[in-house]
């Protein structure tokens, strides 16, 4: 666990309905975030009706994790729209449901834009890695977002401008 004074929350859009992120989706994650020196983390909870095999969170949803916070990792470095390109995940321990479960993501040392390399983890409160990934995104202008409204480009625009 961090302590406060090492991390910063991020904001993020209200009213839209991403499933992992979005605050008007009544089934969605609604995951935080917050930056921990070079990393970006959210805390999560995962409750019994995203559960898979019995006390285990869905390997699906876990893959929705992961895809969330490497996403959220790209938007608050490079200050960027973005598309996941490929993601490979390895499951090392059991996901349990009604745990604490901390999601990290980190840029990887292989940066070529417009694909970024990104890495990501799920560890229990203990720090036990439970799931490790990697993907690849693509950094995409704002104009080639045709079926992204404007009123979301502008919250996400507003959102990269207030990153540090």
């Amino acid at each position: 666990m961090t302590t406060e004074e090492q991390t910063i929350r991020l904001e993020k859009p209200q009213g839209h309905g991403c499933f992992a992120c979005g605050t008007a989706n009544p089934i969605g994650l609604n995951m935080e975030f917050y930056r921990n020196e070079n990393a970006i983390c959210s805390e999560v909870t995962i409750g019994k009706q995203y559960e898979g095999w019995e006390n285990m969170v869905h390997g699906g949803i876990v893959s929705t994790l992961l895809d969330e916070i490497m996403s959220w990792t790209v938007m608050y470095f490079k200050k960027s729209f973005l598309v996941t390109r490929k993601m490979d995940i390895k499951y090392i321990k059991p996901v349990p449901i009604e745990t604490l479960l901390i999601v990290s993501g980190k840029l990887g040392k292989k940066v070529k834009e417009p694909k970024i390399q990104v890495g990501g983890q799920i560890r229990n409160k203990a720090g036990n890695l439970l799931v490790r990934s990697s993907g690849e995104f693509v950094m995409v202008p704002e104009e080639k977002l045709s079926t992204v409204s404007g009123a979301l480009k502008k919250d996400m625009l507003r959102l990269f401008q207030g990153f540090s």
